[in-house]
């Protein structure tokens, strides 16, 4: 029979879980070899093994590499360790399980009969996750032949990066936790309430402070490792036991002497798509149990489990459970019975075994050695390459490297891989996820993108990319934009919808409005256009094109709010279709009365379902053909030799360079190498910083909804000059009954923030309140705070000349500039598509023209290796 050779960052000493309640249950039909991270020592190398349970070796490589998990460097001793325990033990028919992606290199030797991939958790989202991990789970993805995953959350994350891929949630062993006995005493005795699991970034050690320290009588038992986080971070206090890791065979004897389970998980990215095993662990222990708003538990087991999603709440929640009636007792413990009876390890293993059955019908045969997948994973293809220190190794050269993962570098980069081998390009990003100021937040249960975004486009090219990226998870409506001022709401735009407005208000506007075209009602009245001169600036053309009214009311103060410069330094070319022109018969019958819903093209938006603006980006991994470096930042960048250091201690040569970065970090990236008037371009760059203060509100009053709008502009004197009412765009952005919001600030050294921190979410809050955003019974249960240097570009009269200066030294390196931040302009998400498209196209045509100067520079990188190693 097969054995199943199974990869794995979790040891099987570990925490007892899903890999050994599967693989133990497995492994009478397909022995297993369960390959450990390699452990560091001082010797030569060598495995050790053990044999856990019937079935099952464990073999743990020890190696003298300081790199941990399966690191590229340690590749090339594994290999031949592994090897030669295959050649041992005879195993020559056999299946690959992978627990984590980074160990995919060491499939390129050998010959599976099908490769299966359980992904149990996000591992991208933990801390220290490796650089590699999202590329190297792409590739994984497209060798595997069976694909499992933890939950349903992390299911429909990935249900359409694989075409075989199967939701298999946590099972549990009841009859391993069925109740027993508790330890006996006193009827005073204080209420225990525990934890078993581990302790890790995905805990919120904030939450049981508070709770500790709310009801010093309670006692809190956690029980648990601690690893990746500072055991001196901690919360300590008398009612606190920390009692480490526990046996397996131990934990239902603690959970006895729990009168409540706890499952205090941090809301945040790592704990995004888990689904804990020990609900149904807890449950098969009839406890009552209380739990933060993980995505997974208030969809599986959200009737039987208390959600509270913060501190107040979870109190409020504990204390319901420990006041539970006998009869209440009565009634939750039949229903978990039944819910722990509707699952079953036995049967979770009985499933894949079927599947594992399948595949090999399909492929009864050993397949040819997988020789590509070192290259596909990013693995060195040699052992001599794998053995050298990665800040050693000589320059490599890609034929396009593309620099930011942003909406622009991913289309770049989309484009490029369409045609060429997957090794002729590398693309880079300093994040530890793709999306640039594209990327979403979670937040205690709510989605929050980095400022407001939606999908639109006329463009035949970005319509079909969002079909391609989203599929399914992709969803279309009406568009709701408001503006409140004068105490009451109008549509946005505000020129055509004046119904509503004070009448003083709306006479100055509709008089402003005639005023300019046609010139003043009173005095020297003249005929026809007002001036053939056009505007001088922003501020003149907001006069001249809209009038003094609508000036006054709307157009200046809110873009004195937006831009945080004053508009008579702003030039106008950036405007384009942006800014509605006015049209007075349609002003007129906005002002007689309320205008309808938008129609036209751009009435309705397209939003994900789930996952935010991140799932759109998050879409272009599985279709990338080329590396993808998360989490690695580029230090030093030489256009005369066409190179680029990163701070991983790699050194890339490059034919073409496709750069969204901003243009002033790209210029100071050169260093010298860039004349003093490139430099002095790249200082007189101005931008605009955006903070974003997101908000969780809970929807009081009785009511479904807390506004039925998408956006809201604020010209008057809010903190805040637009709120995206982020739990509109799609109804998975917030947990039931709540709707989070994001107040966007903009500030600059001519408009610095008026607070920070804990006063800036006040200021927000209150002004949410006074602007009838929030009513008294709304609660706003969570917040925090995103920070965008260099949001907006700001367009004033020097832009133009300072980025031709800049555009021009550049190109002379074949280095191309793409999207918004790189050639300065105001792109949209779809705009920023076209361009990554267009820089594509521009990279190939570059090498096409210029096979000379790209041997130049070849020779010139091998020339100072050359001079490197004769030093």
């Amino acid at each position: 029979m097969p054995h199943l050779i199974v990869f794995s960052h979790l040891r099987w000493g570990f925490v007892y879980q899903r890999p050994q309640q599967l693989l133990s249950r497995l492994a009478p039909r397909f022995p297993v070899l369960f390959v450990e991270e390699p452990v560091h020592g001082t010797e030569p190398p060598w495995l050790e093994t053990a044999s856990p349970c019937d079935g099952v070796e464990v073999v743990t490589p020890h190696t003298p590499i300081a790199a941990t998990g399966f690191h590229d460097d340690q590749l090339a001793l594994l290999r031949p360790l592994l090897a030669e325990h295959l050649r041992q033990r005879g195993i020559t028919d056999h299946l690959l399980w992978f627990y984590t992606p980074m160990a995919l290199p060491l499939a390129s030797q050998l010959q599976p009969r099908a490769i299966v991939y359980d992904c149990m958790d996000e591992l991208s989202a933990f801390k220290d996750a490796p650089r590699q991990l999202r590329q190297r789970e792409t590739a994984l993805l497209k060798a595997a032949h069976l694909v499992l995953t933890g939950g349903p959350s992390l299911f429909q994350a990935k249900r359409a990066l694989h075409p075989n891929i199967h939701c298999l949630p946590s099972s549990v062993d009841a009859a391993h936790f069925a109740p027993r006995p508790p330890t006996p005493r006193s009827p005073d005795a204080p209420p225990r309430l525990g934890f078993f699991g581990v302790i890790d970034e995905r805990f919120d050690l904030s939450l049981l402070r508070s709770l500790a320290a709310a009801r010093p009588r309670w006692q809190f038992e956690m029980a648990g490792p601690v690893i990746k986080i500072d055991p001196a971070l901690l919360p300590r206090a008398p009612n606190i036991q920390w009692l480490g890791q526990q046996p397996y065979a131990r934990l239902p004897q603690l959970m006895a002497d729990w009168d409540v389970c706890l499952m205090p998980f941090a809301i945040n990215e790592a704990t995004r798509f888990i689904s804990p095993t020990k609900t149904l662990e807890y449950m098969a222990g009839e406890k009552p149990i209380v739990s933060t708003p993980v995505r997974d538990v208030v969809s599986l087991h959200g009737d039987l489990v208390r959600i509270a999603g913060h501190s107040a709440g979870f109190l409020a929640a504990c204390e319901a459970a420990l006041a539970e009636t006998p009869a209440q007792r009565e009634e939750r413990v039949a229903a978990m019975r039944t819910r722990v009876a509707q699952s079953s390890w036995d049967r979770t293993a009985a499933r894949i075994a079927s599947l594992l059955a399948t595949e090999l019908d399909n492929a009864p045969a050993p397949a040819s050695p997988l020789h590509e997948l070192a290259g596909v994973a990013g693995a060195p293809s040699d052992a001599a390459a794998a053995m050298t220190p990665a800040g050693h190794r000589g320059t490599r050269r890609v034929a396009h490297l593309v620099i930011g993962a942003g909406p622009t570098g991913l289309a770049a980069a989309h484009e490029l891989g369409r045609d060429a081998p997957r090794r002729q390009t590398l693309l880079v990003e300093r994040e530890d996820r793709v999306g640039g100021w594209c990327r979403s937040v979670q937040q205690d249960g709510f989605t929050f993108d980095h400022a407001g975004h939606i999908m639109f486009s006329t463009d035949p090219y970005v319509l079909d990319l969002y079909e391609r990226l989203l599929g399914n998870n992709l969803h279309w409506q009406n568009r709701e934009a408001w503006v409140w001022s004068k105490d009451t709401y109008t549509r946005y735009p505000f020129q055509g919808a004046l119904h509503g407005l004070p009448p003083q208000v709306l006479k100055e506007c509709l008089v402003g409005a005639i005023e300019a075209r046609f010139g003043p009602l009173k005095g020297d009245a003249r005929g026809g256009i007002v001036t053939a001169e056009p505007p001088r600036n922003f501020e003149e053309f907001i006069h001249r094109v809209w009038g003094d009214g609508i000036a006054r009311h709307f157009a200046l103060p809110y873009n004195r709010k937006l831009w945080a410069v004053p508009l008579s330094e702003m030039e106008t070319s950036w405007l384009g279709g942006r800014v509605p022109l006015p049209d007075l018969e349609q002003m007129i019958d906005g002002a007689l009365e309320p205008v309808p819903a938008p129609m036209g093209p751009n009435a309705r938006f397209g939003y994900p379902l789930r996952g935010g603006f991140q799932a759109l980006m998050d879409g272009f991994l599985p279709l990338l053909n080329c590396e993808l470096a998360l989490k690695t930042a580029v230090l030093q960048i030489s256009p005369r030799q066409r190179t680029v250091r990163l701070d991983d201690g790699r050194s890339v040569g490059f034919d073409a360079l496709i750069s969204t970065m901003p243009l002033p970090r790209l210029v100071a990236a050169c260093g010298d190498e860039a004349p003093q008037a490139v430099r002095d371009a790249a200082l007189g760059l101005r931008q605009v910083a955006v903070r974003c203060v997101n908000l969780g509100v809970r929807i009081g009053g009785g009511r479904e909804r807390l506004t039925e709008k998408h956006w809201v502009y604020y010209p008057e004197d809010s903190v805040f000059h637009r709120i995206f009412v982020q739990g509109n765009a799609s109804p998975h952005c917030s947990p039931p009954g709540c709707c989070g919001l994001t107040c966007e600030i903009t500030y600059a050294a001519s408009k610095p923030l008026p607070c920070d921190g804990a006063a800036l979410v006040e200021r927000c809050i209150a002004d949410c309140r006074r602007v009838g955003m929030l009513s008294p019974d709304d609660e706003v249960i969570s917040s925090g705070q995103v920070d965008m240097p260099g949001a907006y570009v700001v367009y004033d009269h020097a832009r133009a000349a300072h980025v031709a200066v800049i555009r021009e030294w550049l190109a002379q390196y074949d280095i191309v500039l793409a999207g918004r931040y790189a050639e300065w302009e105001y792109y949209n998400s779809d705009h920023a598509f076209l361009a990554g498209r267009r820089a594509a196209g521009q990279a190939r045509a570059l090498l096409d023209e210029a096979p000379a100067a790209r041997e130049h520079a070849r020779a010139g990188t091998q020339g100072a290796q050359a001079g490197a190693g004769a030093c």
